[in-house]
């Protein structure tokens, strides 16, 4: 992770901690029963009746683009995309009810207590913050139903380019023979590049949430949140420095990292044994795992706060480096103004035609004081 990562990291862990007792009651509360859904859903027979059927979609019908589940041309990839694709759209469309209503709800809810708590100078009153949070509710909602438009056509952009690809590599296959290093190579490049357009897709849509939800309180809604954010907070990551969009590539792969190793210790403290015991006296799980169940997921809960609340520390240090680059282009702008004012010639070196034009502003100060 690059230095601007690890301050605004630090910054957010700070933010979390200094006022932990306020995220981590409500917040964490209203977005427990989300981080349970999530977790147990992927174990559900549900999930797996709409996963399978995604998947035997995916292999059938190959005549789109998806090769067969006996071609030898990029297997291994294919396979591993349509079982992602597969698991993505089963757990989207079976925690979609609990996205729109609880998950936005402790978003709402963190995003004010960030507003009033960080950048506020003194703690909210409790009437303060149960009306922005109502008022920050819609915006967000509007915000993640055009996230979730994003989402899928960023899935379907890069399925298309892997599709394209994979049909110029299959007319190639007849003419010229591949060993298996060059194929797995193929496949990891096909791989990254997936992953690239998906994780600059999450990146999009987590920022426009928090732009939608700060700029609302600042008056800045041009469009009270939906695609007028997204293209917001897509001008944030574009129009400031280059290291911005790396460093906000760099931000996901922590929580993200740590979301995935929740998700695993779920499946092995919970689901296993859970599902051992079933299978074996077909019994209900005892007491002492649904605790554990429940711990698990207050952790998930307080892992996608901290998502959050990096995500607002992320987007006030663009807004903080947007003013700063127009207020360092204002200056320059009244010091070319200044050379034009006094005559001076253009020089090869910008630095030098400043300098010139700031010593004959001077001179031209001096020489009116003078009697």
């Amino acid at each position: 992770m690059d230095k601007p990562g690890r301050i605004i990291l630090r910054r957010s862990i700070h933010a979390f901690l200094r006022q932990y007792h306020h995220f981590t009651s409500a917040p964490a509360l209203i977005l427990f029963p989300f981080s349970l859904a999530l977790l147990i859903i992927p174990s559900s027979p549900l999930f797996h009746t709409i996963h399978h059927r995604l998947q035997s979609l995916f292999h059938e019908y190959y005549s789109v683009g998806f090769p067969p589940p006996d071609s030898a041309v990029l297997p291994s990839l294919f396979s591993l995309l349509a079982l992602k694709l597969s698991q993505t759209l089963s757990s989207s469309l079976l925690t979609l009810p609990f996205a729109l209503s609880f998950l936005l709800l402790a978003k709402s809810h963190v995003i004010a207590l960030y507003i009033l708590l960080i950048d506020g100078p003194h703690p909210p009153a409790y009437g303060h913050l149960s009306f922005l949070r109502r008022r920050l509710y819609a915006p967000l909602l509007l915000t993640h139903l055009c996230n979730s438009f994003l989402l899928f056509s960023a899935n379907a952009t890069a399925l298309s380019i892997l599709f394209l690809a994979f049909n110029s590599f299959q007319a190639l296959v007849n003419y010229i023979t591949f060993n298996n290093s060059l194929l797995f190579l193929i496949s990891a490049l096909g791989a990254l590049l997936y992953s690239l357009i998906l994780a600059n897709a999450i990146i999009l849509s987590n920022l426009a949430l928090v732009v939608a939800g700060m700029d609302i309180y600042n008056n800045n809604c041009g469009g009270g949140g939906g695609y007028w954010a997204t293209l917001r907070a897509s001008s944030s990551l574009l129009t400031t420095t280059r290291e911005r969009a790396a460093t906000a590539l760099s931000l996901i792969i922590p929580t993200n990292l740590a979301l995935a190793a929740v998700e695993a210790l779920f499946h092995y403290r919970v689901v296993k044994p859970a599902a051992a015991a079933y299978n074996h006296s077909h019994n209900f799980p005892p007491p002492s795992l649904l605790y554990e169940a429940a711990l698990i997921a207050y952790i998930y809960s307080l892992l996608l706060l901290l998502d959050t609340i990096i995500g607002c520390t992320f987007y006030r240090a663009c807004k903080s480096d947007a003013t700063n680059s127009s207020s360092s282009s204002s200056a320059q702008l009244r010091l070319v103004d200044a050379g034009q004012q006094y005559n001076i010639p253009p020089c090869r070196s910008y630095i030098s035609y400043y300098a010139a034009a700031a010593a004959a502003a001077c001179t031209k100060s001096v020489d009116d004081r003078l009697p």
